[in-house]
């Protein structure tokens, strides 16, 4: 049997079923001739494997570790530490080779893990149900403003402008083809301005609420709630799931769907990916969920038995009329959020979040001593803060990973007016003597 697909012979037979001539014909009929390149690509000549694989060793010998230097690296991706037993567990082949659980009989342990990270999500939350993941906390939080848009029958959304701006991004670009208006909340001090809110609130759809804020801020989320509710704009929060055991879940101070960037369960910061998107909602907005949903069940022998349910299958076959272009999730990295939060417990991601908010509070102490730095921002911040230096922060950011700190990003590459400002992240790992070290070497840069 010949395996090889697309022979010459082959190719001549499809060509002349449909009535062409050649493949390159079909390309003139289906991409516009101003688009193509209309030149040779200007490629290198072929290089042997050996030498080939030198060089790729070399580039990726370039690359940092977070693991291997002092990380106070935040805006939406932490260093946090992950239990040697969450890597071992879902390492384990009926888990990593696992399929979609299309069949509910032969895939019952991937429901059931599923299903007890719904549980999870929900009861951290505090919401009524949660899916089976997203992508990442981009695209969920952008999936619960479409579905409150559309629920609302309103076409615009409100965000803050303290908004995660990669996050934005993703909204931005999701938002234009539908035509969603997206309204932009500024504000001069980092804060919600809540009478702005109300002004723009008005006859919107929507209104996205982060917390705490890209910048650290802990927002007046019960108040610019209450203002969306009043206005009849329902609520999409986009939370930092580790603040959760020291902060108002999103489900008691007024949300109506709740997302956040799982990462910091369990997932490794992986140069940027895969993550790992968590999303929950109250009950009324159960059955309007992208994604699917794993319920638990009674078989006819009466055993407790899982099965996907809630699954909205227009997203698999309704192409353009779908409500979203979620069809999968990501179960492996949810099982490790899963994992983390079972080893970690109640008490165990109290002490995290705890470890955290005081190891950055002390941090920003020690660095406001320094000449000429300071807190940008007054208002009380969670475990993330923004100081504002003297000098240029891309400077500092590349003298200090020289010397092995990742410093954090600057939020100037995103805000007109913070180029001497940096976003400081510390999470539990940073020890006393890694921050004195920080603030020691930092000292020693400015003076």
């Amino acid at each position: 049997m010949d395996f090889t697909s697309h022979t010459d012979t082959d190719i001549k037979k499809m060509l002349e079923k449909i009535g062409v001539d050649s493949i390159d014909e079909i390309i003139a009929q289906i991409i516009p001739e101003r688009l193509k390149l209309n030149r040779d690509l200007e490629l290198p000549d072929c290089a042997p494997e050996t030498s080939l694989a030198r060089e790729l060793s070399e580039m990726a010998g370039q690359n940092k570790a977070a693991g291997s230097s002092l990380s106070f690296l935040g805006g939406g991706v932490y260093d946090h530490y992950t239990p040697a037993a969450v890597s071992n567990i879902t390492s384990r082949s009926e888990f990593s080779t696992a399929y979609t659980p299309y069949q509910a009989e032969v895939s019952q342990g991937t429901l059931q893990t599923i299903y007890e990270f719904q549980t999870m999500v929900a009861r951290l939350m505090g919401m009524d149900a949660a899916n089976a993941s997203h992508y990442d906390g981009a695209t969920a939080l952008t999936e619960g403003v479409l579905m409150a848009v559309r629920k609302s029958r309103k076409n615009s959304v409100v965000v803050p402008a303290g908004l995660n701006p990669a996050y934005l991004s993703v909204l931005e670009t999701y938002c234009k083809p539908v035509g969603v208006e997206i309204r932009k909340l500024e504000s001069a001090d980092g804060l919600i301005d809540l009478d702005n809110l109300k002004a723009m609130v008005q006859d919107a759809g929507a209104v996205v609420l982060q917390q705490p804020n890209f910048f650290g801020l802990i927002e007046p989320v019960e108040e610019a709630a209450q203002i969306a509710h009043d206005a009849k704009a329902f609520v999409v929060s986009s939370t930092y799931p580790s603040s959760l055991a020291l902060l108002k879940p999103p489900g008691q101070w007024g949300a109506d769907v709740a997302t956040a960037e799982g990462q910091a369960f369990g997932v490794p910061m992986s140069m940027g990916g895969p993550y790992l998107g968590l999303f929950a909602v109250k009950k009324a907005f159960i059955r309007q969920m992208p994604g699917r949903v794993v319920a638990r069940t009674i078989d006819s022998q009466n055993r407790d038995g899982f099965c996907l349910t809630l699954q909205t299958r227009e997203q698999h076959i309704r192409r353009e009329k779908a409500t979203s272009n979620i069809c999968s999730n990501q179960a492996l990295v949810a099982l490790s959020a899963l994992v983390y939060m079972s080893l970690t417990g109640r008490d165990g991601l109290r002490q995290v979040a705890t470890d955290g908010y005081r190891r950055a509070h002390y941090l920003a102490g020690e660095l406001q001593k320094i000449p000429g730095c300071k807190l940008r921002y007054s208002t009380e911040f969670f475990n993330e803060f923004v100081l504002e230096l003297p000098v240029s922060a891309e400077n500092v950011i590349s003298q200090l990973a020289e010397k092995n700190i990742l410093a954090g990003p600057p939020p100037g590459r995103w805000f007109e007016g913070m180029e001497n400002s940096l976003l400081i992240a510390v999470t539990e790992k940073r020890i006393k003597t890694d921050l004195d070290e920080f603030v020691q070497t930092l000292k020693g840069l400015l003076l």
